[in-house]
């Protein structure tokens, strides 16, 4: 047996170069001019909250609610992937992944520092007040809440869906299938692909840089050495980056799975350990007002601009409200791709649900459990301390755990979470890094993941090291603006080939798309009491299928399609119909081995139970959707079926491409 050797790499240069190119020249600017680019950039990021807020709040809101309606309608039982297709994980293994490569470390820097910060100073309310207390977790609650995961939702929704739904690469020139055609192979896609794989690093390195200050703020609140140096946070970098790399090379399915499974282990216990440590009955009494607050003021959050009220709440929802939606946008490429990438087999109406509902639901927890014991520890122990430095979000965590007992376990235990949640953050990271930049994510070598990794580690490390982390961040924020158009040509894109779905499952097509009305009933009897061998699916493609496609090419050709019939070195046959500007419509069966169960093949009574495997005439498609038995149809039911399947071809595209539909009118509605 001959075995295919894999290729030395699998990187599509037209995306890797000009990311490259991209990547080392803002590098550079950050880095030796920073003070000149955080300037500029900063100037730039001010004029877009400024004039384009209500851009952001329209858009997330938009995308909040068209995944809502997309989960109760009926678009909501279609499957990501084949119909029959099972998840790949396990729902625990997935929702840990997804709390840990979406929020995960966000909570651990953010959960203590920003509701202490609306504390301080509220949009509306009077500071360090109980109803400044109360507006702080809901404006908490609205940052990181259904809003926060419908951005991530959207794309990685859209990218499942056209990914396993049609067999279409996972990168986000494919989530633009409908719109883009084979073009999505060329350089407009290949334009879209340089950018969400360059949002993705300049979105991770500064939060890996992020990340070792705080872990360096936490070694020395624990031991007291001084962990200011820039040795110090540098070597942090590397020992994440060696770790990521490690649990990279294992893939999703061993590294990132187990990585995450400890992420929200090690939470729950730290979650646990606040809550009965802390002020328990308060903070139970608050989480139902918290909720009960956001619920109600959902709405009005929502869609909150403050435009009739004073300068001083347009300036805050510009530094926070706008600066999130942002941030989340800008983060959404490489938060999307990996929840596409763990959601094969899912409804989406169970993608929607466990992308937005559950982990809002653990952050609301989360949220309520730390930010409001360090607002009432403020208030009623450190008097004020703790408020005096919310500003110091990296240390803020650790002088939190301070006025807790058991605050040096509490500390270690918060190191640990830190650092695997970075880990995970930068093995996810790297693999999404080489699946936007592959042709064969699949087949692609494990150096290309270790090369990203170290990328994004290097990167990390010059931007701390020269001051330009600021300046990138800014420069990522600014990417969200032109990304959100794209976001938005991604929800119809998804909502085009929705349609086309729904229409194909619910057999509007034609008439002839029932197969069997009870005719020949002693014959399929018969069929259903033989278990078919290899030689009689053979026979039957050669006697029933070969001669109904070559029938439907010679009548296509004589209308002007130019439709062929290819054979396949597996027995198989197909009717191909090549199309200039799209995917060629393709509709092949081949003979598929199903083994027999094991308890007919204990029951001597069955049929043909002596044999293990019982074979069947399965079809397969271009677009890489199951196939399914056609062994029971005969050649004007055949016809009928590829009739019915080149229409649902044609009508994912019939807007743009009406000239293919009106060149062959007969026989689209012909019953064959």
């Amino acid at each position: 047996m001959t075995h295919t050797a894999k290729p030395r790499h699998t990187f599509s240069m037209p995306v890797l170069i000009p990311s490259l190119v991209l990547i080392i020249a803002l590098i550079a600017f950050t880095t030796l001019a920073p003070q000149v680019a955080e300037t500029n950039f900063v100037a730039a990021q001010s004029w877009i909250t400024v004039h384009f807020s209500w851009f952001y709040i329209l858009a997330v809101s938009g995308f909040f609610l068209f995944l809502i309606g997309l989960a109760i309608s009926d678009y909501g039982k279609i499957r990501l992937g084949a119909d029959d297709a099972e998840p790949e994980f396990s729902l625990g293994s997935w929702l840990a992944m997804l709390f840990a490569a979406g929020m995960g470390i966000g909570l651990m820097y953010y959960g203590v520092g920003e509701p202490l910060q609306h504390y301080v100073n509220p949009p509306l309310a009077q500071g360090q007040t109980l109803a400044g207390a109360s507006e702080a977790m809901t404006s908490t609650f609205l940052h990181w809440g259904f809003h926060a995961w419908a951005i991530y939702g959207l794309v990685g929704l859209v990218l499942a869906y056209f990914g396993f739904r049609y067999n279409l690469p996972l990168t986000l020139s494919s989530g633009l299938y409908p719109l883009l055609r084979e073009r999505v192979n060329g350089p407009a896609g290949h334009t879209i692909n340089v950018f969400a794989l360059c949002c993705t690093l300049f979105g991770l390195a500064p939060s890996v840089g992020l990340g070792s200050v705080q872990l360096a703020a936490g070694i020395h609140q624990l031991t007291g050495w001084d962990t200011s140096g820039l040795s110090v946070q540098l070597a942090l970098i590397a020992t994440v980056i060696f770790l990521a790399g490690i649990s990279a090379s294992t893939g999703l399915g061993k590294g990132v799975r187990r990585l995450s499974e400890l992420n929200l282990l090690l939470a729950v216990i730290l979650l646990l350990f606040v809550l009965f440590a802390g002020p328990t009955l308060f903070l139970l009494g608050a989480f139902g007002d918290n909720v009960g607050n956001y619920l109600s003021q959902f709405l009005n959050l929502t869609f909150r601009g403050f435009t009739y009220t004073p300068t001083q709440s347009e300036g805050w929802l510009s530094g926070w409200t706008i600066l999130y939606w942002a941030w989340w946008i800008s983060w959404s490429p490489f938060v999307g791709l990996f929840i596409a990438r763990i959601s094969r087999g899912r409804t989406i109406r169970e993608f929607i649900t466990g992308v937005i509902i559950i982990p809002s639901i653990f952050t609301f927890i989360w949220m309520t459990v730390f930010g409001n014991s360090v607002i009432w520890l403020d208030m009623n122990v450190a008097h004020g301390a703790l408020a005096a430095t919310a500003g110091n979000v990296d240390a803020l965590l650790f002088s939190f755990f301070s006025y807790l007992p058991f605050s040096n376990i509490a500390s270690i235990i918060s190191m640990m979470l830190i650092l695997v949640f970075f880990v995970t953050s930068a093995d996810s990271g790297a693999l999404m890094l080489d699946g936007l930049s592959s042709k064969d994510p699949a087949n692609s070598p494990i150096w290309q993941r270790l090369f990203w990794a170290i990328l994004l580690g290097l990167t990390a490390g010059t931007l701390l090291s020269a001051g330009g982390q600021k300046a990138l961040m800014t420069m990522t924020l600014i990417a969200a603006l032109p990304f959100t158009v794209i976001m938005i040509l991604l929800a119809f894109s998804l909502w085009r080939g929705l349609v086309a779905d729904q229409r194909h499952s619910q057999q509007k097509f034609t008439p002839a798309s029932t197969f069997w009305s009870g005719q020949h009933w002693k014959q399929r009897l018969e069929q259903i009491l033989h278990q078919p061998s290899q030689e009689d699916v053979a026979s039957f493609i050669r006697d029933t299928v070969t001669p109904a496609l070559h029938e439907v090419a010679i009548e296509m050709q004589q209308r002007g399609c130019k439709a062929r019939v290819e054979t396949h070195d597996d027995g198989g046959i197909s009717l191909c119909v090549p199309q200039p500007n799209l995917r060629d419509f393709i509709y092949g069966v081949h003979a598929h081995a199903r083994p027999v169960a094991s308890f007919a093949l204990r029951d001597a009574n069955l049929p043909a139970s002596e044999r293990q495997y019982t074979y069947e005439p399965v079809t397969f498609f271009a677009d890489g959707r199951r196939g399914y038995d056609i062994e029971y149809m005969r050649t004007e039911e055949l016809i009928a079926d590829v009739l019915k399947q080149y229409e649902r071809y044609l009508s994912l595209s019939q807007s743009q491409n009406t000239h293919l539909i009106n060149t062959t009118p007969e026989h689209t509605s012909s019953n064959g």
